[in-house]
């Protein structure tokens, strides 16, 4: 028997499907009414794409919108754009910038309590990070053959990393002051390998791996990262770099914390000490423990149903799939993006759910086809992530031949 819907209309014409009631005291409650969903940058013949769940396009102060904007086709070439939320002016603080793909696009991101915007990219030929001062409007280079990985919006340190496809002589996680410029190597390739040699050996041998996607946690103390090996020199191309593992280390203890051999989708939670990981999992970084939304059935209970034809246990939380998971700031909620397959939709049908940590209720905020847009070798999935205040919900919606950042706001 599969779980009861019911459908709520919402103001802006979104439907919200609301997946079992619920009763007492219910996080998801300011999200069931009065939720209005529409377009951040109205515009036809351009996409206009928030880099990540990893970071939030919304400034902390929550005046400007951070977004790459294309008018090519693939989206592979554009420009860094803030756009104010009250006025609707726009200022364009990177030009002729080309990007890996239409997924990250410029990895732009904001930091030092939003009076910067780091961001990445390739001009003639050459691939760099880059860092725009609001105030003066005035851009630096951050750093040569070095890419962006994730800081923090109110901090001014960012970690770099170097090309996966392509990493050289420094293949080492860097962090470097966007203020200052003083830069750090806190974890190399070689302390990794002694950490965990048998793994080290295993997965990669005698060949030279490099530090990949680092992201800072909010206190800073902590990151995690994953590895890459260069098997093929366009970036532009699935066959770039094999990457595997999820590697966490402790900055202030300067010591590694976990390793596992699996990489999902993780983002840090906001007390920097879980990670929240793919199908409703939580990742305990002081030992690696993986836990499980309690409202969802465990992998052995839907292995059993699987396996004796069986429906899928009816449970509060529904598993979801291509999942991209990140928690509100007071932690009582993960927003993700799904394919509906699982909630009654379609093969291209995408859907933004929230869900209650505790596992107690369920919601499909909104659900759309993500099958256009971008016309990239790695297309653009919405990435959701909440704002600041937990009052917005920012993601790509690929419905139109033009990705366009949407905004789900509460009442």
């Amino acid at each position: 028997m599969k779980a009861p819907l019911s459908f709520i209309l919402l103001t802006g014409g979104a439907i919200v499907t609301d997946i079992h009631g619920q009763t007492g005291e219910d996080p998801l409650a300011v999200w069931r009414n009065g939720v209005t969903i529409r377009a951040v940058a109205p515009q036809d013949g351009r996409h206009t794409i928030h880099s990540y769940f990893n970071t939030c396009p919304e400034s902390p102060d929550g005046r400007y919108v951070l977004f790459y904007a294309s008018t090519a086709r693939d989206g592979h070439r554009g420009q860094v754009t803030i756009r104010d939320r009250q006025s609707g002016e726009e200022k364009v603080l990177a030009t002729n910038l080309a990007a890996e793909d239409a997924h990250r696009v410029a990895c732009q991101q904001w930091v030092s309590q939003g009076a910067r915007v780091v961001y990445h990219g390739e001009r003639e030929g050459e691939w760099c990070t880059w860092c725009v001062d609001l105030e003066t409007m005035k851009e630096r280079v951050l750093a040569r053959g070095q890419l962006a990985g994730w800081g923090r919006p109110d901090a001014d340190e960012v970690p770099l990393y170097s090309p996966h496809w392509k990493p050289g002589s420094h293949p080492d996680l860097d962090l470097i002051n966007v203020v200052t410029g003083a830069r750090r190597t806190p974890v190399t390739v070689a302390a990794l390998r002694q950490a965990y040699p048998d793994w080290f050996q295993k997965a990669f041998g005698d060949q030279r791996p490099s530090i990949f996607f680092p992201i800072l946690s909010p206190d800073l103390n902590r990151v995690f990262f994953k590895m890459a090996l260069a098997t093929g020199e366009d970036p532009r191309s699935a066959k770039a770099s094999a990457r595997q593992g999820l590697i966490c280390y402790s900055l202030s203890e300067k010591r590694f914390l976990f390793m596992s051999q699996k990489w999902g989708h993780p983002s840090w939670q906001a007390d920097s000490r879980h990670i929240t990981e793919v199908h409703f999992t939580t990742i305990d970084s002081n030992d690696g423990r993986v836990t499980q939304n309690p409202g969802m059935a465990t992998k052995a209970a839907r292995a059993k149903a699987a396996a004796e034809g069986r429906p899928a246990p009816v449970t509060p939380v529904r598993d979801v799939s291509g999942d991209h998971p990140s928690t509100n700031a007071d932690g009582t909620l993960v927003v993700t993006d799904s394919l509906m397959a699982g909630f009654g939709g379609g093969g291209k049908e995408w859907g933004i759910v929230l869900t209650d940590v505790k596992g107690t209720g369920q919601i499909v905020l909104h659900r759309f086809d993500n099958s256009h847009g971008a016309e990239s070798w790695r297309v653009s999935h919405p990435h959701p992530v909440f704002s600041a205040d937990g009052r917005r919900i920012y993601f790509n919606v690929s419905s139109g031949p033009w990705t366009q950042l949407f905004v789900a706001e509460r009442s």
